[in-house]
């Protein structure tokens, strides 16, 4: 539907730099700045911007129920800011290294750091860190609480994916069947327990579990690294989008998204608009529009996920076409 120009939007697959919040705003980091693009009315404006030499941002997420946003950087610290007004609320300290992925649940921050750990915060109290999760050994580089707020997953370089109690320092589960960095993580919203997670480079598999009792529901190869993953919240149907290929006769970058059926697995289309690996993908608060994040340095925007019934009213296998440019 429309393509948006985003020079300087770092090329690092362990970063998460977009989020299109409940305010109908998208955040989007570019090298060391933040720019909000109001789809109501397109307009553009720039939030912040590091000072500090060679820094950049290193994670955006919206806060569920409010204008506030929280932006992690390569100065290991969290800036929370009141997007609305254009202001600054606080400084979040406490971890050693970069800040890669954010993630809230209500009133709590949750932070993944490529010191190995996870930062729970509590913006209501003035010393706001409640608890620190320690089980990873490398980037942690994927954070989604589930929708009930009951379940953090959190994915890592170290190859690992854990399920967290908020109140429980261990985690309630430990999955190691993914051979390379767990990034791409996203909780099913109409089947609780679900969760979907994503391999990089040398795995190249699309996973599912049930996180309540631990188990491995399905494994898909893909044959490329998987960089983000969205659940269609009107159809049973997931959406992932992909980077590096490293295989024998293909070394270069798949830069497509890919949406499947579940739990089939069938492929239902391809869309095409990117030149290089599709980084990260967003989606509207209205669950209707999804937008893709490529090294190429664009914003992609796709209406995909008609509501049920306007799909409907169109004639099936015919909605979602591959030749879209």
């Amino acid at each position: 539907e429309k393509i948006l120009d985003a020079p300087e939007l770092v090329n690092d697959y362990y970063l998460n730099l977009l989020d299109w919040g409940n305010n109908n705003v998208l955040a989007v980091s570019l090298g060391p700045s933040v720019y909000l693009w109001n789809a109501a009315n397109a307009e553009i404006q720039q939030l912040l911007a590091l000072e500090e030499e060679e820094s950049y941002i290193t994670s955006v997420s919206w806060s569920q129920r409010s204008n506030v946003l929280a932006v992690g950087t390569s100065l290991n610290t969290i800036q929370v800011w009141d997007a609305e007004k254009g202001q600054p609320i606080r400084n979040l300290h406490g971890h050693d290294q970069r800040v890669s992925s954010l993630n809230w649940n209500g009133c709590i921050l949750s932070s993944g750091s490529r010191d190995a750990t996870i930062i729970n915060h509590d913006l209501r109290m003035a010393n706001p860190i409640i608890s620190r999760f320690t089980h990873h050994n490398s980037e942690v580089c994927g954070l989604k609480w589930s929708p009930d707020g009951s379940q953090l997953a959190s994915g890592s370089n170290d190859n690992t994916l854990m399920i967290w109690d908020l109140n429980y320092g261990a985690p309630r589960h430990i999955f190691r069947e993914h051979t390379a960095a767990v990034k791409a993580l996203a909780w099913c919203p109409w089947q609780k327990n679900l969760l979907a997670s994503g391999g990089g480079t040398n795995d190249k598999t699309m996973k599912f579990w049930n996180t309540e009792n631990g188990s491995l529901v399905n494994s898909v190869n893909v044959n490329t690294q998987v960089c983000s993953l969205i659940w269609n919240p009107n159809e049973k149907e997931i959406l992932s989008s992909h980077g590096f290929a490293n295989t024998g006769d293909d070394n270069g970058s798949r830069s497509y998204i890919r949406l499947w059926k579940y739990p089939t697995m069938n492929v239902v289309g391809e869309l095409k608009g990117h030149e290089d690996r599709v980084l990260h993908l967003a989606l509207s608060p209205d669950n209707e529009t999804v937008v893709s994040a490529g090294a190429d340095e664009r914003l992609c925007f796709w209406k995909l996920f008609e509501a049920p019934f306007t799909r409907k009213k169109m004639n099936k296998g015919k909605i979602f076409m591959s030749d879209l440019r």
